[in-house]
């Protein structure tokens, strides 16, 4: 029998987007799944939506106290019970083969953590900018510069490398638990396939500049510990490919 894939999703007013997402995760090819959905105290029908799928491999949790991101995957992570950790935010999508795709190559390629392509979309799933491409094997060292993993196209073995938390006072959380789980293990690597869409929401968190950058500085000087002056040599190098990464000038 395949391994238990533990698929983990926050959700906070999702309503217009969930179903998209929740029919990404039925549509796939590889059954042996189990989604555990932490809902951080969602305003509008968010829940009532995921309630009128009658499946039992999704697992709804709805919280007392809304936490943020971070704090909701935690809820899923300790919940999860399946080898392969996967995340898929509420508003993004898995084309049928990822989990399949995902989970033979790193049986075959005995790897702890894998990456691939997915595409970068307006919120009609739509693509506005060249496909991100998995072209690269990602260290500790070149994760510090660019965060190329996004959890809508990540998954790690936990079996191989056990189970990483989100630090919930960061708004930079992603990044910091990738960091955290590259500390451990040599290296991720990429499957240069696109599986996934990424919804590039206006309203997005992840899309405010006002605070970012001291976010991303306190990335490197709180969690990492580094020094000042190396904490704004990573934050200058994150500002600059982050800017590649995103402007229409260069995609």
């Amino acid at each position: 029998m395949k391994d238990l894939v533990s698929i983990i999703t926050p959700c906070y007013n999702s309503a217009e987007f969930i179903e998209e997402t929740i029919q990404s995760v039925l549509n796939q090819t590889y059954e042996n799944w189990e989604w555990l959905i932490t809902d951080d105290l969602s305003k509008d029908n968010t829940v009532d939506i995921i309630k009128k799928y009658n499946d039992p491999r999704i697992k709804l949790h709805v919280l007392e106290k809304n936490g943020g991101a971070g704090n909701a995957r935690n809820n899923s992570l300790e919940r999860a019970t399946g080898r392969y950790i996967a995340f898929l935010d509420s508003d993004d999508f898995w084309y049928p083969e990822y989990l399949e795709t995902m989970t033979d190559y790193m049986q075959e390629n005995n790897a702890e953590l894998v990456y691939c392509n997915y595409s970068r979309c307006n919120e009609q799933l739509q693509p506005v900018l060249k496909d991100f491409l998995a072209d690269k094997v990602v260290t500790f060292s070149n994760l510090l510069k660019t965060c190329r993993l996004a959890p809508v196209s990540t998954m790690y073995d936990t079996k191989r490398v056990g189970k990483f938390l989100f630090p919930v006072k960061s708004k930079r959380e992603d990044h910091v638990m990738w960091l955290n789980l590259l500390k451990v293990i040599p290296q991720g690597m990429p499957i240069n396939k696109t599986l996934a869409k990424y919804r590039m929401r206006e309203n997005s968190v992840s899309r405010k500049k006002k605070n970012i950058i001291k976010d991303q500085y306190l990335v490197y000087k709180d969690f990492m510990g580094f020094s000042t002056v190396k904490s704004l040599y990573y934050t200058a190098n994150w500002a600059v490919n982050g800017f590649l990464k995103y402007s229409k000038i260069f995609n």
